[in-house]
């Protein structure tokens, strides 16, 4: 029910099309495909996001479960949103089209917009923070160099994507062997402190960080060859990732914690640190580049004939302009619900695609709109900020506390140690198939009839 993908229509290098009707060229398979999303799940954020994960006068090994469920459950989600971009063969905000519908998809395209844009300064800014801080440098040199190396790889994603899985995961995974070897080399004491109030809100965390590439996934594994490779390749590679550097963050602030040092100051504290934390710097590039590269091909979905180089290209001076000058600390939270915000629409789309017969998928400029989904996405986002309020510190404390009140008028603890991802793809997942399994069973009942069974191979 497509119409992109027409014959000969790639582009002749036989990296990714330059506008969205040609055809993507399918060069990928299930190891460069894990090797990518391998690559991917390997930042600094994770580890420094492990302060937020460690288990309060637990035992570490219940943090160290705590990782593991909650990368199991976001990697599967990632990679059930991976196997449906190869099978349709469109980038990530197309898919939306057999969501939402053709202009209904521009909603959670100027989502995705605003937080590809984000996090690729982020990334860049994240970066160049911890190189000048590694290096005693000034931060601008880092911040222009990051923001040129990402920008030109997006100009040849697919090229960018090959070098990422053959080369640059082997040299993140040596020096992560080497930090695991030093931080475990050290006595774990009992855990004193930690960020985590509960099994599930640990858990959240980790959940979050591949549930938040569900928006970017397909944009990658339209390129993959089977769905099936796709899934696996997502699900294992960003998984695997995840697990290591959370689980690298929390033995490293237990081995190093008690001399008050933070995540990226332990690391740099073990012999030969300083090297290691330098090459997953130069690895960490790879995020701002998928994010420049998907903001492209986003705006794509509005307007199709767009040149993905161009708008690569201002995206990229954009991303750099702002982690230059732009307080991005502040403009965290602004990410972190943006984030919320497609967390339900996950849950959404996995029900509502896999309900479908494949072929079934309509990501036509006519896909018609479907508002019913868009009620269960709402409610979804709004069992999350339910469950757990965005934080806003200053200036938007407002949105904080307007749902603060909702939760105390409603009768919810604050501190009720859910995981807000679970129960809003839950809700989300359970509205939507209210909605969809009558049409679905239907349209499957329907495709394996004689008659369509007859039609399918003329």
């Amino acid at each position: 029910m497509s119409r992109f993908g027409a014959v000969g229509a790639t582009t002749s290098s036989g990296d990714a099309p330059l506008t969205l009707s040609p055809a993507p060229p399918r060069t990928l398979g299930r190891w460069d495909t894990a090797g990518l999303w391998g690559s991917l799940g390997i930042s600094l954020l994770l580890p420094v996001a492990a302060t937020y994960v460690v288990l309060f006068d637990r035992s570490l090994s219940v943090t160290i479960g705590a990782i593991v469920v909650g990368a199991v459950i976001g990697s599967v989600l990632l990679g059930l949103g991976a196997a449906a971009g190869a099978r349709e063969g469109v980038p990530a905000m197309v898919l939306m089209r057999g969501l939402l519908g053709r202009r209904t998809s521009f909603l959670p395209t100027a989502f995705n917009l605003v937080q590809c844009v984000g996090w690729a300064a982020f990334e860049v800014w994240i970066i160049a923070e911890a190189a000048s801080r590694a290096l005693d440098a000034p931060r601008w040199p880092f911040v222009l160099g990051a923001g040129a190396m990402a920008t030109l790889m997006a100009l040849r994603p697919l090229g960018a994507v090959r070098v990422l899985a053959r080369y640059a995961v082997w040299a993140a995974l040596a020096a992560i062997v080497y930090l695991y070897i030093q931080v475990l080399s050290e006595p774990l004491p009992a855990v004193t402190e930690g960020g985590a109030g509960s099994f599930w809100t640990a858990a959240d965390i980790v959940i979050a960080l591949p549930v938040s590439w569900f928006p970017l996934a397909a944009d990658y594994t339209r390129h993959v060859r089977r769905g099936r490779d796709a899934f696996v390749g997502a699900t294992a590679g960003y998984g695997a990732a995840t697990i290591a550097l959370f689980t690298l963050g929390a033995l490293a602030l237990v081995a190093y914690g008690r001399g008050g040092l933070d995540v990226v100051d332990a690391l740099l504290a073990v012999p030969l640190g300083l090297l290691a934390v330098l090459v997953l710097l130069v690895v960490e590039v790879d995020e701002a580049f998928a994010n420049i590269y998907s903001t492209a091909v986003s705006a794509q979905n509005v307007v199709a004939r767009l040149d993905r180089r161009v708008l690569a290209v201002l995206v990229g001076v954009l991303a750099t302009g702002l982690a230059l000058m732009a307080d991005l600390v502040a403009y965290e939270p602004f990410l972190f619900l943006i984030g919320a915000v497609f967390v339900p629409l996950l849950g959404v789309f996995v029900v509502a695609y896999w309900l479908l017969p494949r072929g079934r998928w309509d990501v036509s400029d006519t896909a018609p709109a479907r508002p019913a989904l868009l009620l269960a996405w709402a409610t979804g986002f709004g069992a999350y900020q339910l469950t757990l309020p965005t934080f806003f510190p200053g200036p938007g404390g407002g949105w904080t506390s307007w749902w603060a009140a909702r939760q105390a008028d409603l009768g919810i603890d604050p501190a009720n140690g859910w995981s807000a991802s679970l129960v809003s793809l839950a809700v989300a997942a359970a509205l939507t198939t209210l909605v969809c399994l009558p049409g679905g069973l239907s349209a499957r009942r329907r495709a394996r009839s004689p008659v369509a069974q007859s039609e399918a191979l003329r």
